[in-house]
């Protein structure tokens, strides 16, 4: 536990680098089971509160139309993701980047696949204003809020305001979010490590043999949450659409446009550079963060892109040393029988079943004459 905390809480700095592949995974923090997740100090948790960011996040008052809650790209029978390659865009939009699960997400210290959150209260409303997310103004949100008299009464009683505010909403949509977590309990892997020997199937075992051995995932999957949250270019392809569809190129040249790319990349198309859009370090091109390992048997595809469907179609990814530009991938040389194993061991890693939840019933916006004075 202690030795997961520190790692949890590592600088920024530390995050940026990039870690050569080691030929032993007792270089590297072993798999374990998640601890309790960290509350910040400054939005601690109620059941009030998360009740509240529950029905929030179902809400598409907090977005530029009306209609594009959190859920919208977070639903949770698709893995609290959207469950194809690249997310939903805002209505005339189309967004570039596959749509993360939430799942777990109380674990990262860096949100997005380029880290530019640093926490889920402000990854909140970057989604909800973003121009191919949410495209909501802040303001305009906060209003909507203020004329909904169940809204009111709950922030009062978990905020102390007299009316919402936008600010509040986004801590209580982290405070729900952060109750999105793997139950141990049900995950196959870790009824293992409590000592259940028959939790795993051989091939699972085997694939854990390689998983920490010959395939070398524990060299960035490592630790509780199975990444190390840092960020690298392993030559992930790019995605089809962007080839075959106006607006999502449309999209792509208006990503780079307004990051600051000089006119020949975004005019050209060009790539999503990931961690470098960020950084503007030229090391940084092509660099995304490590994802967690839990829950993919819920959570496909794969990749910032989606451009990998299937566990299979990722390890058969790494076998090969990666794609084009791959900066740390090395051959595997894995054989069609390791390769079911480890894909066995993966799904060992997730819950026996999705997590699942019902959709609140969300308040009526009243207009203000219907407000009790």
């Amino acid at each position: 536990m202690k030795r997961f905390s520190r790692y949890l809480l590592g600088t920024t700095a530390a995050v940026l680098m990039m870690a050569p592949l080691a030929a032993s995974a007792a270089e590297y923090p072993p798999l374990a089971t998640l601890p309790p997740v960290p509350v910040p100090a400054d939005n601690q948790m109620s059941d009030a509160k998360v009740e509240l960011g529950k029905k929030l996040f179902w809400d598409g008052r907090l977005s530029g139309n009306g209609t594009m809650g959190c859920v919208a790209c977070h639903e949770p029978d698709l893995g609290w993701g959207t469950g194809g390659p690249i997310s939903f865009g805002y209505p005339g939009t189309q967004h570039w980047r596959n749509s993360q699960t939430v799942l777990n997400s109380a674990y990262y210290y860096l949100m997005f696949w380029e880290g530019s959150a640093t926490s889920l209260e402000g990854q909140a409303p970057a989604a909800a204003g973003g121009a191919v997310a949410g495209n909501g103004d802040g303001s305009m949100m906060e209003m909507k809020l203020r004329f909904v008299p169940e809204y009111v009464k709950a922030f009062k009683e978990v905020f102390g305001t007299e009316w919402p505010h936008v600010a509040q909403a986004w801590q209580a949509i982290a405070a729900f979010e952060r109750t999105i977590v793997t139950d141990a309990t049900k995950v196959p892997f870790d009824r293992y490590l409590a000592g259940d020997a028959a939790a795993l199937g051989d091939a699972a075992k085997r694939g854990m043999e390689l998983y920490n051995g010959k395939a070398g995932c524990i060299s960035c999957h490592n630790g509780a949450l199975a990444s190390d949250q840092r960020f690298y270019n392993t030559g992930v392809p790019n995605a089809k659409e962007f080839t075959e569809d106006e607006l999502y190129q449309i999209t792509q040249r208006w990503e780079l446009y307004q990051k600051g790319m000089p006119e020949a990349d975004y005019r050209n198309g060009g790539v999503d550079y990931g961690l470098f859009h960020k950084t503007k370090r030229p090391d940084d091109k092509g660099k995304f963060r490590t994802p967690s390992l839990r829950e993919l048997k819920w959570t496909a595809p794969f990749m910032h892109n989606g451009s990998l469907e299937t566990l299979a179609d990722v390890v058969d990814f790494y076998d090969r040393g990666g794609g084009e530009g791959n900066k740390v991938l090395k051959l595997l040389g894995l054989t069609a029988e390791e390769k079911a194993d480890l894909v066995a061991f993966l799904e060992s890693l997730s819950m026996d079943e999705p997590l699942l939840m019902e959709e609140p019933k969300l308040p009526e916006t009243a207009t203000w004459a219907e407000f009790p004075k």
